[in-house]
């Protein structure tokens, strides 16, 4: 096996660096105690940030808020995108490439474009507020990941085993269930996980639709930034990023990322 040279992993190391230290900086910031945005090195670290978390009503309130609208528009958005990924694998027909590229048109269509459509509609058939309508604006907009990981785990799916079982007797539901689902589950659990950080994450279509009553967590984050300079909102994402790694270490321990993500025994 040729092993990298000097100039390849200098290259790794700088294009590594350049990912991470930006996380790195607001990670630091966060630690200051100082009222605006500033490095904790010249009087030490605090934890002043991130006790004003706990005191947000505003920011706890849309967090869980954001985490509820996540874990809706993910399952509704992976429960749409299986059988659409099975159908448009598994069968020929008349139209299949229309509706494939309609499935996945979010992904050409800017999210300003989209706020702004969905800002119009709600407003003329006076919907806006709605918990309901606006998980179906994300399920729209996270869709096209959840069904382009699904069709990756579904193309070239080998149908004996399911036809071995649909043969004795097992339901075309039971089939799918004990047969099927088990070889799709590596993209059906990365499509619904790429699903939900797109739908907790999403900013620039949700500041059209959002409300006072359903701000999302990046809307309140975005709201403090352009109302004040402190680092509260550093805070926040240092606790998101923390968050992110230790969720993703116990999956890791509990399944194995390799599994989930790209089917790897």
């Amino acid at each position: 096996m040729r092993k990298n040279g000097f100039f390849s992993l200098l290259y790794h190391a700088l294009f590594i660096g350049f990912i991470i230290a930006p996380l790195v900086v607001v990670m630091l910031v966060s630690f200051t105690g100082k009222g605006f945005i500033s490095m904790p090195f010249a009087e030490g670290f605090s934890l002043r940030w991130f006790r004003a978390i706990l005191d947000s009503t505003e920011i706890i309130r849309a967090f869980w808020f954001s985490l509820w609208l996540g874990l809706a528009s993910a399952t509704v958005a992976i429960t749409l995108a299986v059988p659409g990924a099975l159908a448009l694998t598994r069968y020929k027909f008349a139209g299949r490439g229309v509706l494939m590229g309609f499935f996945l048109s979010p992904l050409m269509i800017p999210h300003v474009v989209l706020g702004v459509a969905f800002l119009r509609f709600f407003t003329t058939i006076n919907v806006t507020g709605s918990f309901a309508w606006l998980a179906a604006t994300h399920v729209i907009v996270i869709i096209p990941y959840a069904l382009r990981l699904v069709l990756s785990s579904a193309t070239g799916l080998d149908r004996d085993a399911e036809r071995a079982a649909l043969s004795l007797g097992a339901s075309r539901f039971t089939a799918f269930r004990r047969v099927v689902l088990p070889l799709i589950l590596p993209g059906v659990a990365g499509g619904w996980m790429l699903a939900f950080i797109q739908s907790f994450d999403e900013l620039t279509m949700t500041v059209f639709v959002a409300t006072p009553g359903t701000t999302t967590l990046p809307v309140a984050m975005y709201n403090q930034i352009a109302q004040t300079i402190d680092p509260l909102v550093a805070a926040v994402a240092t606790v998101l990023i923390i968050g992110t790694l230790v969720v993703m270490v116990v999956m890791d321990r509990l399944v194995g990322l390799d599994r989930v993500l790209i089917g790897k025994n």
